[in-house]
């Protein structure tokens, strides 16, 4: 996920992804536990696409405030 991509939805988006980034996380981790999981640095990349999201999501709400 780019950084710019996230930049440029509405705020109801940003929130979606950040929930559905969460839900594929919370998969990956319980695949990893049962040993089923296909691509390890999967997990690596959707913690910092969490990270990229909260912080347009931050930003976006830091600009609503102004």
């Amino acid at each position: 996920m780019d950084i710019q991509e996230l930049r440029g939805m509405e705020l109801e988006e940003v929130e979606g992804k950040v929930h559905q980034l969460k839900e594929e996380l919370f998969h990956l981790r319980c695949q990893l536990a049962l040993g089923r999981i296909e691509n390890p640095m999967r997990i690596r990349q959707v913690r910092r696409d969490v990270a990229r999201a909260r912080t347009v999501l931050r930003e976006k709400e830091l600009e609503a405030s102004r």
